[in-house]
């Protein structure tokens, strides 16, 4: 059977680079702004210049205008700013007399600082152009690497919520992935050991070999043995160019289409069920030692299978929420968050944790950030789920209660 492609509702269109640039050399204030605060700073500088006399030359403290535009102003505000600072000085200068030199030093003084000041500006704005166009090539790299979220298959509805703990870097070290494939729709959440480039390198390894693996192996456990094949040879390689090897806890699950959830545990976090108001762990007896590691234990891994009830919440996460800590340094209560926010759907509780998990940690987060929120798609006999707006009503189309 051939694979069948991934039915992603409203994909994020990827930013537009020219806007993106646009954005990075605007100015931050409005020209009327602008002027009318130079203005008024030239007057107060000119007066008290004129107050004070030879003895004390305030005129020179002009020059300041040009310096804070370049931080604030485009270059064409800039510019405006340094000819119209240049021209007071000069005028005043002239007006209040004084010696050749003194008065040529004064001027090449005024503008010298004024052209630094232009020079700042258009540095500082082929700098954040730079920046712009790194962040939407970071921006199409990671919808190369984490698929968008979120995605329906026959079998799931999944949202996810994913937070890398480092603001300019869009892919951390945490993974996850949803295929649907001929043997069901299967779901990957990982957390790789280390952060930094060699981390997301290992990840993509991983993320490479599950999108194959899913759809070529009939049984989950075939899946984790690719997956550890690909660890292995990803370390081996590293090993060659001196990175330090790595090993990868994940969750494979394996949903079919009578609401059982196959799950193949790699030393990660057993998953969260969510019901009728109530949350439970779903202990996993069957857990095996992360990916990588095969070689250090005499148990193959093995499957199990576990029931997820009709409408229920499937959470599965990794540890950057169950060891995010506060300010004392206390772990974050997942479980009792989560039997607070039991009764709402996926959507909800993901948006109810990012947000309380911010208030948790004070704004200060020590990992990454994976948590996927599956609900089971039930399809009548003959009948393939249609997605939200295909032209029948959601509820029809889904025929589950709207997460």
């Amino acid at each position: 059977m051939g694979s069948r492609r991934n039915r992603t509702p409203d994909a994020p269109r990827l930013p537009d680079l020219d806007a993106g640039e646009a954005a990075a050399g605007a100015s931050r204030i409005g020209n009327g702004a602008l002027a009318g605060v130079v203005a008024a700073f030239t007057f107060l500088v000119v007066v008290l210049d004129y107050l004070t006399g030879a003895d004390l030359q305030v005129i020179p403290l002009l020059v300041v205008a040009p310096a804070l535009a370049s931080v604030f102003c485009s270059v064409r505000q800039t510019v405006s700013v340094a000819v119209w600072i240049t021209a007071v000085v000069v005028v005043s200068r002239v007006l209040m007399g004084g010696t050749f030199w003194g008065l040529a030093l004064s001027i090449g003084f005024t503008v010298l600082a004024c052209g630094l000041g232009v020079a700042s500006c258009v540095a500082r704005i082929r700098h954040a152009v730079e920046i712009a166009r790194l962040r939407t090539a970071a921006g199409a790299l990671q919808r190369q690497i984490l698929r968008p979220l979120p995605v329906l298959t026959d079998q799931v509805f999944a949202h996810g919520l994913y937070e890398p703990i480092e603001e300019d870097r869009l892919v951390g070290g945490d993974i996850y992935e949803v295929v649907e494939s001929p043997h069901g729709t299967r779901v990957i959440i990982g957390d790789v050991q280390g952060k930094g480039l060699a981390a997301m390198g290992t990840g993509i390894a991983v993320l490479g070999a599950f999108r194959e693996a899913a759809i070529r192996e009939p049984t989950l456990t075939g899946v984790a043995g690719a997956l550890e094949d690909a660890v292995v040879r990803h370390n081996a390689s590293s090993a060659q160019t001196g990175e330090t090897e790595r090993f990868v806890t994940a969750l494979v699950l394996g949903f079919d289409a009578d609401g059982r959830v196959e799950a193949v545990n790699c030393g990660h976090i057993a998953p969260r069920l969510l019901h009728h108001g109530e949350t439970w762990v779903v202990r996993l007896r069957r857990t095996s030692v992360p990916l990588g590691m095969a070689d250090l234990s005499s148990e193959a891994r093995a499957a199990e299978w576990f029931d997820v009830p009709s409408g229920a919440t499937l959470l599965v996460c990794t540890d950057g929420v169950t060891e995010a800590r506060d300010a004392s340094g206390a772990f974050y209560p997942l479980d009792d968050r989560l039997a607070r926010w039991a009764s709402r759907g996926p959507r909800e509780v993901l948006d109810a944790l990012s947000t309380d998990l911010e208030a948790f940690t004070g704004g200060v987060r020590r990992d990454d950030i994976a948590v996927l929120a599956l609900r089971g798609v039930p399809v009548r006999r003959g009948q393939r789920p249609g997605l939200p707006g295909s032209g029948a009503s959601e509820s029809q189309a889904l025929a589950f209660p709207h997460p």
